[in-house]
């Protein structure tokens, strides 16, 4: 359990840098869940995507206990933007390894916050994590690791702040689950908050290794992550992060690559919210779901960084799915 007061340390600081993101009632959403859904819009946020809180915070704290001449991270795309983003906010060179054919969204915002970018291996994170690894080896480099970075669930933690300062009464949230950063800060920052709270993690049935691993109590792998929510591409779970989401999560949900296509679509045209894949996961989960969630629902909007291909798969379908009814 994150302390509630460095959190709120946290809150502190991360708002001399970012504003709250806003929570707004998501009407179209109300008849798939029986409840009223609101969507908490990390997608607002500077680089697009919520990783700025978690990148801001861990290299702010790091930087006040060492000297450091450069930070490197490996990521699939949204988590490198952040870190890119907090490097040049705070003064430090940034090198962020990418496997190979990214976002290129991501990519490119990674390049415009001026950090240096290393394409490695393959098309999973796996290569970059190790040329990473190896890079924070050198003296003054700090490897801003997104999985077990001690600092950087206080980032995220916050929203769970926000959610309640906005709405105190919220019975579930649901939050997608990549490397658990993410949902590890907010169910620790809203279980202190409202105990009560209902928390639900959503993975890709194509990238499950944290899904398996909650409900087998053991970290299981995955050979492969091939899903178009690169956000949610993890195949090796932390042993420490499994043992933290089966203590606070309450559920995890697996959703199809067509139901993430479905809720992209769904939040453009019926609550105009630009969404990716992994940052619609929450929405598909609640769109899918059999279960009764509760009267006040959040679902997380974590990233708005889509590509123009999957954009037009999201698209597509929704013709076909037109065509066809």
């Amino acid at each position: 359990m994150l302390p509630l007061q460095t959190i709120l340390e946290a809150r502190s600081l991360l708002g001399q840098y970012l504003p709250p993101t806003r929570l707004v009632a998501a009407s179209s959403l109300g008849r798939f869940t029986g409840g009223r859904v609101h969507l908490k819009l990390e997608s607002e946020l500077p680089t697009g995507s919520f990783k700025p809180r978690g990148a801001i915070y861990a290299l702010t704290v790091t930087l006040s206990k060492r000297n450091i001449r450069e930070v490197v991270a490996s990521s699939t795309g949204n988590h490198g933007a952040a870190v890119a983003y907090a490097a040049k906010l705070l003064g430090v060179k940034a090198t962020i390894f990418l496997p190979s054919n990214p976002n290129p969204v991501k990519r490119a915002k990674i390049a415009d916050l001026d950090a240096t970018v290393v394409a490695a291996g393959g098309a999973d994170l796996a290569a970059a994590f190790e040329r990473a690894s190896e890079f924070a080896e050198t003296e003054g480099v700090y490897f801003l690791n997104d999985a077990t970075d001690p600092y950087v669930p206080f980032g995220p933690a916050t929203i769970a702040c926000e959610i309640f300062d906005a709405l105190p009464n919220a019975d579930a949230i649901y939050v997608p689950m990549g490397d658990t950063a993410l949902i590890r800060g907010v169910a620790s920052a809203a279980k202190q908050i409202s105990p009560h709270v209902r928390i639900v993690g959503v993975q890709a049935e194509r990238a499950p290794s944290y899904y398996l691993s909650w409900r087998e109590g053991r970290v299981v792998s995955t050979e492969t992550c091939d899903t178009i929510a690169d956000g949610l591409a993890t195949r090796t779970p932390d042993p420490q992060n499994v043992a933290d989401i089966r203590q606070f999560v309450d559920d995890v949900q697996l959703v199809s690559e067509e139901q993430m296509l479905s809720a992209i679509w769904q939040l453009l045209i019926e609550e105009h919210v630009v969404a990716e894949p992994a940052g619609a996961a929450a929405t598909a989960a609640l769109m899918h779901s059999r279960q009764k969630a509760g009267l006040n629902i959040v679902a997380l909007v974590t990233g708005a960084n889509i590509s123009s291909e999957v954009l037009r798969m999201a698209a597509q379908q929704a013709t076909e799915v037109n065509v066809t009814s």
